[in-house]
């Protein structure tokens, strides 16, 4: 019956509960946000910092443009406790953003020469920044920048290096001027210790970059500029930011031809000042060497050389090079190394033209021209070459001082001023001040008593001033020139004295006319009053009788 097809078979069926379907639905889910996790995790990068402050993890947001698109997982040391390494998770999709060219910094308060930045950050809390770049290859460490970026890379502008020597105070986000206007920024500053010089980083946002040429010349502004000449005095200064923390200016200097564009990466020097700057300017030049007989103290590098009062050249270095002068050292000479600087003569100097100028002034030597020093300012002892003609001057012969022409040069007077002064010294050293001294003790001696007498005389004159008679003599001084008029008026023509004066002047003036024949007979014959005035004849004498 077993067998029969007749009957049916049982089978024993296993049956699943329905409860199971939640559980592995929950596992199915669980699988699936795990790799939706995965696939949509985005990049893991590391950053360096030195100093952590206001970065917290799992709280301190990554942003870029104000949209945040990551945040710090972890913030750690380093094993040798030198800085801290940030972990930070970014969203799916920043991974275009991250590249060699990719900067981070933090935003928080700061204050600085630009103002007060990231007040925002006050109550939200500091957040790092992100500044996409634009490179190739990719890159997921970065140092965080302790100061924002001046410019994004991808700024409109150029980026130059200007090389400098020891002494400007410039910092990165100092500013950079064109005719006072703000164009620019210092990026970053590089100290290179063996070289000793430093390398500035800047950018020129655009439109700007436009006006730096390949004759554009670059020097520091320091705020103020005082110029004393013989207009008068001129305080010049860039801006108020200048004057408080410095910046760059530059410019194309005077009767320089304006150059060509440059690009990106060019390499500039910075000059001090716009007198140094202007003078870098003149790089077509001739080099001579003068043999100096006299001092050269007040003679320094940059000293002027001029032609009548024109400057065509300076003064690069004082006692230079004396490998190549052993026999001038011997006489006593101190070799000076000039440059005659032929672009302030004329503009448009090539390799021909030095050339030519330098046969022109080698023609001009033999002619009597001749090199001296001179002095620039007296107060400072301050020297400058002068260049002039002097016909009376030694025959010219052609020698060179290190590969170098020599300029001949000329006695000047500062070392006869000198001789003059040496001369006078040591005849005041001839003379006996002793005995002069002495002399002159004796002259101040007898002063003194002369003054004392003196002192006594004016004492005396002042109590003969002081006394009641001298004071009165004046009155009667006065009193008697009144009498006086009053006599002399009395002997006018209409007053009876006058007259009886005239009347017995008359009888007087008769009485003499009557007596005249009187007094020329008693003239004649004294007397007459005696005897008789009869005229007798001459007596005769007589016959001698025989």
């Amino acid at each position: 019956m077993a067998d029969d097809p007749h009957y049916a078979k049982r089978r024993r069926q296993v049956r699943i509960s329905p409860i199971w379907i939640v559980p592995v639905v929950a596992v199915l889910i669980g699988l699936w946000m795990v790799y939706n996790g995965f696939v949509n995790r985005g990049p893991l990068i590391t950053l360096k910092i030195q100093n952590a402050e206001g970065i917290e993890a799992e709280k301190t947001p990554i942003k870029t443009r104000n949209v945040e698109i990551g945040r710090v997982e972890t913030v750690r040391l380093s094993r040798d406790f030198s800085h801290t390494i940030i972990e930070a998770r970014l969203n799916v999709g920043s991974e275009r953003m991250l590249n060699a060219e990719t900067q981070f910094w933090v935003v928080k308060p700061r204050i600085g020469r630009e103002g007060i930045s990231g007040l925002g950050t006050v109550l939200s809390g500091a957040y790092i920044k992100l500044q996409p770049g634009h490179a190739e290859t990719p890159q997921r460490d970065f140092e965080v920048l302790e100061q924002p970026p001046v410019a994004p890379q991808d700024a409109k502008g150029l980026r130059l290096k200007l090389i400098s020597g020891l002494g400007n105070s410039l910092s990165t986000g100092d500013p950079i001027f064109y005719e006072g206007l703000t164009v620019g920024r210092v990026e970053a500053t590089r100290f290179d210790s063996k070289a000793r010089r430093i390398t500035h980083q800047v950018f020129i946002q655009a439109p700007y970059d436009s006006l730096v040429t390949s004759a554009t010349r670059f020097w520091t502004a320091s705020g103020i500029n005082v110029d004393v000449g013989a207009s008068g005095v001129k305080v010049n200064f860039e801006s108020l930011e200048s004057m408080l923390g410095g910046g760059i200016t530059f410019g194309v200097p005077e009767d320089v031809p304006p150059g060509q564009p440059v690009k990106s990466g060019a390499t500039y020097e910075l000059y001090p000042d716009r007198a140094s700057a202007r003078e870098g300017s003149f790089d077509r030049f001739i080099e001579y060497v003068l043999l100096i007989e006299d001092t050269v103290r007040g003679l320094e590098a940059g000293a002027p050389v001029e032609y009548r009062g024109v400057r065509i050249g300076t003064v690069e270095s004082v006692l230079w090079d004396l490998r190549g002068g052993r026999a001038d050292v011997v006489q006593l000479t101190i070799p000076v190394l000039v440059r005659i600087e032929l672009q302030r003569i004329e503009r448009g100097v090539n390799e021909m033209t030095l050339e030519q100028w330098r046969s022109r002034i080698t023609g001009l030597m033999k002619r009597g021209l001749r090199a001296s020093l001179k002095t620039s300012n007296l107060l400072t002892g301050s020297l400058f070459v002068d260049i002039n003609f002097y016909p009376n001057a030694h025959a010219y012969k052609l020698r060179t001082f290190h590969d170098r022409q020599v300029f001949p040069t000329v006695s000047t007077g500062v070392a006869k001023i000198e001789q003059k002064v040496t001369n006078l010294l040591e005849k005041l050293n001839a003379l006996k001040i002793e005995q002069i001294l002495d002399k002159l003790n004796r002259n101040l001696e007898v002063s003194h008593i002369a003054l004392a007498q003196l002192a006594k005389t004016t004492q005396t004159v002042n109590g003969l001033l002081d006394d009641q008679a001298t004071q009165a003599m004046p009155n009667n001084l006065n009193e008697t020139l009144v009498e006086l008029r009053k006599t002399v008026q009395s002997f006018s023509g209409d007053s009876e004295a006058y007259q009886r004066l005239t009347s017995t002047l008359e009888r007087l003036d008769a009485l003499v006319q009557e007596l005249e024949p009187m007094a020329r007979t008693l003239r004649k014959q004294p007397n007459a009053l005696i005897f008789d005035k009869r005229e007798r004849p001459d007596p005769q004498p007589k016959a001698f009788r025989q």
